[in-house]
């Protein structure tokens, strides 16, 4: 299935920005469900239900939520294909600081497991996973280190614009050419800070924040103390997702758009997803970052037709057959 936009939209920032800023699509679909963590910290999970027997689970960008428009365009094509949904908020995402000094970071997993835990409890026969960005970064970093404990009704996923080096997107992201994308998640991380601040007084300390303009001083002076990490290099290398594509353990589509700018070669990891059967690799030519734009501003993307398309074609619920049948295969080491 090719993706050809209109030549206006043959631009990869116009694709990156435009969604954001003008697609309009409501929410009232969802409920919302507060789940406790183990760690005494909490989760909040938007659901939309149908009483299907399938459930598509969705995980969202860098700093953003279940609400942005990629989310609810999902939701809305898997609502109209006869899915469930479940789109749920990274820590700190949900208009509510948690309760802890850390929150979330690139390449945490253990929210994603325990979220996709409790959406398999609920007796769902089909479960699916869809990822954004750094959400497709968590996303191919569970389905490879979770990979013992993967529930057996998840069949599969399909990630999106991944930046799955972390170490290059990063450095891409402090170009001149990228201050608009660098300035709105600062703007963000700082509010996110702010909030944590009233909760740990003598643990963050916003002074000269004004005078970051990177991941790379961000990331040091925040994101890598507060997780456990060396630095920034230390966070990105250990957190990026490409190293686990090999030993990924379910069916995965990986499809980014080649204008993306916030990928670098290095995010299409042709290597990688050679060695391993059971995950493809569709790039194209244009996209943005999270676009892939139709040209209809009320109609369906077609990153969200894809998407559906790709994962019904593992449904063992219509007689599709999926890699390995009922038994996954083991992916190459």
């Amino acid at each position: 299935m090719l993706y050809r936009p209109p030549i206006w939209l043959r631009n990869g920032h116009v694709q990156s920005i435009y969604p954001s800023l003008f697609r309009q699509l409501s929410d009232d679909f969802f409920q919302r469900e507060r789940i406790a963590t183990p760690d005494n910290d909490f989760l909040d999970l938007d659901w939309a239900r149908q009483g299907s027997k399938r459930l598509l689970l969705l995980s969202h960008g860098l700093e953003g939520n279940s609400r942005r428009p990629y989310m609810l365009g999902m939701a809305r094509a898997a609502l109209k294909r006869g899915w469930d949904v479940l789109a749920w908020n990274f820590r700190a995402c949900s208009d509510e600081p948690n309760r802890h000094l850390y929150s979330y970071h690139s390449g945490s997993t253990d929210d994603l497991a325990l979220v996709t835990r409790y959406a398999a409890s609920k007796g769902y026969s089909e479960l699916a996973q869809v990822g954004f960005s750094i959400g497709g970064n968590k996303t191919i970093r569970y389905l490879s280190i979770h990979k013992d404990t993967l529930p057996d009704q998840l069949i599969g996923a399909v990630v999106f614009s991944v930046p799955c080096d972390l170490t290059s997107s990063s450095l891409l992201l402090a170009r001149p050419a990228n201050a608009l994308y660098m300035k709105n998640f600062l703007v963000s991380l700082r509010g996110k800070l702010e909030a944590k601040q009233r909760l740990y007084p003598d643990e963050i300390d916003l002074s000269g924040f004004s005078r970051i303009r990177t991941f790379k001083e961000f990331d040091d002076r925040y994101t890598a103390p507060i997780n456990g990490f060396r630095d920034a290099e230390d966070y990105w290398a250990k957190s990026s997702s490409a190293p686990h594509i090999p030993t990924v353990a379910r069916p995965v589509l990986m499809i980014s758009a080649e204008d993306d700018p916030f990928l670098t070669p290095s995010c299409f990891p042709h290597r990688e997803v050679g060695s391993n059967a059971l995950v493809q690799l569709e790039k194209t030519r244009f996209g943005g970052h999270v676009g892939f734009m139709t040209g209809n501003r009320a109609g369906e993307y077609w990153s969200e037709t894809r998407a559906l398309e790709y994962l019904q074609s593992l449904s063992r619920l219509e007689g599709a057959v999926t890699a390995g049948g009922a038994a996954f295969p083991t992916p190459a080491a």
